[in-house]
């Protein structure tokens, strides 16, 4: 028995063979069903990969390519207000580049080595996971958008209602305000809106329009029907009134005859001291300040021509006049000239004249201009835009004589000019105190002025006015003529500042103009606002007054 159980023993058992050969059936079954898995798997994106923001993660690559285009197909919503408006992006040639994000999508994928390693590292659950953004490499045409956009504007824009004004009270009013689409800032947006799979709507930018600024011709209109109400026909046969007005901060300017000729008279003391300026090569002397100051302030005939003659001609004073005519045709002023000295009541005065320009002014309108010394409103007008120009940005007449008028000297003449306190014309339509460089010039029938009002809003603007009127005495009516070019001051002035209208003539204004100065019967001298000689500051020309100077 013993014998028999042990030969039992020694019989070989099968189940461990069988149970080791199925142990490798499964390992090698569950071998193949992974990397069928994988295989399958590798056909795929990665894991936590977007393309240009669009999630396809563990998506093949068709149905990640269909799911981008159709996100970024989505209509943009604009809402003008609160009216929707859709942008189809093909309308605006929206294209994506696909072939290429895909290119890079797989190449995010295949992150992790070769084949085998990667296949390893998957059933070791190590496989190295994407997270990352394919960027979305798109474009479109702006041109499309900003014609879609000037649609739009064009469609829902609301225009401000026309300006108006009143005689009455002299003032302009701008019409009820409207807002427009501000098409630039609306392009960034769409353009952000576009590149976006998810924020598709956007807010158009609407800019409200200000009320109660009316246009340049507004004031053009309102001073025309003012001076028929007034009973002085500005295109008259008896009366004519020419106009010029300037905005120094748009450059708009509105003419009315501005190119009707009248007497200069005066006003051909600026471009006399602009010539001066020319030839000064350096700092003026107190000798030349004081003699631009009793020609620009003072208005003194006998200076003028010895600047002309001394400083301009060397001696020789048609030399010098014909050096103010040349410069005068040269800035632009095209329809005006000095030929002739002006007279000073001088015994031995030379007389004569050189050569006159060509000049075309209005051949509609005759105001017995002085055939000697003439200019028209616009030309006078356009000096003071020059000046202007040169004292704020270093342009206008420095640009035309670069090197011989600087900005510092236009900023010295229209200083000087500030000082001109006449108290009545142009300065007597704005308020006391407001800062005008400007020169008045009266003859005959005629009386003129042209200078720049410094608004305290920033709405600086020139102003050029010249009324003709026919009298049996060959003389102005100043009574008439001054309260009219001061009610057209006026106006320009309630048009340029509305918040400061006055809506009534001033009523503080002298019976004539305030002069230079004055001498009493013992020969005393007081100095109304020409600087006594030896203290005529060009950069501070009412600094005198602080000294405490005493006749």
């Amino acid at each position: 028995m013993s014998r028999l159980m042990s030969q039992r023993r020694r019989r070989p058992s099968i189940v461990l063979p069988l149970l080791s050969l199925a142990m490798v059936l499964g390992a090698g079954t569950i071998f193949v069903t992974e990397l069928l898995g994988f295989s399958q798997r590798e056909e795929l994106l990665a894991a936590d990969l977007t393309l240009g923001g669009v999630s396809v993660g563990n998506l093949p690559l068709d149905i990640a390519d269909a799911q981008l285009e159709e996100s970024y197909a989505q209509p943009i919503v604009l809402y003008y207000n609160d009216s929707p408006i859709l942008l189809q992006p093909d309308t605006v040639g929206f294209r994506i580049s696909t072939t290429s994000m895909l290119a890079d999508a797989t190449a995010a994928s295949e992150t992790g080595g070769g084949f085998w390693t990667r296949f390893v590292n998957y059933l070791l659950g190590r496989e190295a996971s994407a997270q990352r953004d394919i960027p979305l490499d798109a474009d479109y045409q702006v041109n499309a958008v900003r014609a879609t956009l000037e649609d739009i504007a064009t469609r829902y824009d609301q225009i401000s209602g026309q300006s108006v004004y009143d005689t009455t009270t002299l003032t302009t009013f701008g019409g009820g305000g409207g807002y427009e689409l501000d098409i630039d800032a609306a392009l960034t947006l769409i353009d952000d809106a576009l590149y976006s799979p998810f924020n598709r709507t956007v807010n158009l930018p609407i800019d409200n329009r200000e009320s109660g600024i009316a246009d340049l011709n507004t004031l053009r209109d309102l001073i025309i029907n003012y001076l028929d109400n007034r009973g002085f026909i500005y295109d008259g046969q008896t009366t004519v009134a020419s106009v010029f007005i300037q905005d120094m901060t748009t450059g708009e300017e509105i003419s009315i005859l501005g190119d009707v000729a009248y007497t200069a008279a005066s006003t051909v003391k600026v471009p006399i001291n602009v010539a001066f300026m020319s030839v000064l090569d350096e700092e003026p002397t107190q000798d030349d300040a004081w003699l631009m100051a009793n020609s620009l302030l003072c208005s003194a005939n006998s200076t003028s021509n010895l600047i002309m003659s001394t400083f301009l001609g060397d001696g020789d004073q048609f030399a010098g006049i014909e050096r103010v005519r040349d410069m005068m045709q040269e800035i632009g002023l095209s329809n005006s000239y000095l030929i002739s000295p002006l007279v000073d009541g001088s015994p031995d005065q030379q007389f004569g004249s050189v050569a006159r320009p060509q000049t075309s002014p209005n051949p509609n309108f005759d105001t017995g201009a002085d055939p000697y010394n003439q200019t028209t409103a616009e030309d006078l007008g356009t000096l003071f835009s020059l000046l202007y120009d040169c004292s704020e940005f270093g342009s206008g007449l420095a640009s035309v004589y670069e090197g011989d008028i600087t900005q510092r000297e236009c900023r010295q003449l229209i200083e000087l000019m500030s000082a001109n306190d006449l108290e009545r014309l142009l300065q007597g339509g704005i308020p006391q105190g407001t800062r005008i460089s400007h020169k008045n010039g009266w003859f005959g029938e005629t009386a003129g002025e042209a200078g720049i009002v410094y608004s305290p809003n920033g709405r600086h603007y020139v102003i050029s006015v010249f009324l003709w009127q026919d009298t049996p005495e060959d003389f102005q009516i100043y009574a008439e003529l001054w309260p009219i070019i001061e009610d057209i001051s006026r106006a320009a002035w309630n048009h340029f500042n509305p918040e400061l209208a006055l809506t009534q003539p001033r009523s503080d204004l002298p019976a004539s103009a305030a002069e230079c100065f004055t001498r009493d019967a013992e020969g005393n001298t007081t100095y109304n606002y020409l600087p006594p000689y030896g203290e005529v500051d060009l950069n501070n020309i009412n600094g005198w007054r602080e000294t405490g100077s005493t006749p």
